[in-house]
Formats: structure tokens, C-alpha cells, sequence
């Protein structure tokens, strides 16, 4: 006669492992907010602290700075955060609304989608360095003249895109404006008083 337990099954295995979980999953529902907050804290703690801080040189609207920076910071957080650059705005977070627009060594770059130290001894240009002191840039001045904006929150990224597309070569009609300005959303609609802006900086030769 065979007095051995029976081996138990990967069946068995399984139900024990569910039935685990479940216990523990239960039994973390009792736990108290605070205690929960504070695990969270200590590893956000823990997570930040893995990322070492590295130097960083870039030159910002003609000031040269050097920081500070942990590899995983945006350029966009950099900008608004450490530099106090808020006219560069952050929108979706996603590179979907190119309010965050601003130029990288004269290129157009989504500067919620890059990464500061891929930046290194680079010419970065953000709405507050297009005007030359009092005077306005005539982009800007075009879309104040032709009430380019509504709410404003997209502007800063809209002019800095409307910009690169006429030193690109990208403003040769209506179309080809509404194209290559299709990655910056205006939720206020302006789109029409846009084109017009740009247009007439286009046509009228300004240096931009």
C-alpha cells in the first residue's frame, strides 16, 4: 500500500498561488492611507536617486548656462523649471500639440519629447529670445496684427513653428502652410489668422 502524499499537481500549484494573492491583495486593502503614501514616497525617493545628476552646457536665447540635470529631465521641464522659461508651454506632454515648440541650433524641435542632455553645447531658441529687446519679431507682430491668437496658451509654440516654416522653405502657399504647420493645434480655431500671419511675413521678405 502507498502511505506517500500524493504530488501535488500544476493544478494545485496554480490554486496556491491564486489563492496567495488574493490573501495578499486582501489584506493590502485594509492597510492605511498614510502607510501606503509613505511606501510610495520612499520609493519615488529611491527611483529619483538612481539617476545621477550630469553637467550640462547650453547656450539659451544667447546666455550660456551651465547645469545641473538628471538624464531623464526634458528639455521642456528644464526650460519651464530650472530656467524659468514658462513662455514655452506644456500642453499634451505627448508631442501631439507643439505648444512646447521651440528651436534647437535653428530646427524646430518638440521639446516635451527630448531629452535636455541629447542638448549638449547647443543653441537653444524659446519664444522670450525671438524679440530684440522691446521690439517684437515680425512674426510676433503679425499675429498681433492679424489677431492670430485667442486664449494664447498655443501661441509661444505656433509662432516659433510659423518661424521655422518660413526659413524652411515651407511657405509657399496656404496648403503647404497648413501642412507644415499641421503639428501645432490651436483649440481656439485661429487656424485662418495664422496662415494670414505668416503669409505676410513670407511675402513681405522680413528676415525671420
Amino acid at each position: 500500500m502507498n502511505t506517500e502524499p500524493d504530488k501535488p499537481t500544476g493544478h494545485d500549484e496554480a490554486r496556491r498561488n491564486f489563492l496567495k494573492q488574493s490573501s495578499l491583495l486582501t489584506a493590502f486593502t485594509f492597510v492605511p492611507g498614510p502607510v501606503v503614501q509613505a511606501a510610495s514616497g520612499e520609493l519615488d525617493e529611491k527611483v529619483a536617486a538612481a539617476f545621477e545628476k550630469v553637467t550640462l552646457k547650453l547656450d539659451v536665447n544667447g546666455v550660456k548656462h551651465k547645469l545641473s540635470v538628471e538624464p531623464r529631465t526634458t528639455l521642456l521641464d528644464l526650460l519651464r523649471e530650472q530656467l524659468h522659461l514658462t513662455g514655452t508651454k506644456k500642453g499634451c506632454d505627448y508631442g501631439q500639440c507643439g505648444a512646447c515648440t521651440v528651436h534647437v541650433d535653428g530646427q524646430r524641435v518638440n521639446s516635451c519629447l527630448s531629452f535636455a542632455v541629447m542638448h549638449e553645447g547647443k543653441k537653444i531658441t524659446t519664444i522670450e529670445g525671438l524679440a530684440d529687446g522691446d521690439k517684437l519679431h515680425p512674426m510676433q507682430e503679425a499675429f498681433v496684427k492679424h489677431d492670430g491668437f485667442q486664449c494664447g496658451y498655443c501661441t509661444p509654440g505656433q509662432i516659433m513653428s510659423a518661424v521655422a516654416c518660413v526659413r524652411e522653405g515651407h511657405a509657399g502657399s496656404e496648403a503647404e502652410i497648413r501642412e507644415y504647420m499641421s503639428g501645432n493645434i490651436c483649440r481656439c480655431g485661429a487656424y485662418s489668422n495664422i496662415v494670414a500671419a505668416i503669409q505676410e511675413v513670407k511675402d513681405g521678405g522680413q528676415k525671420v
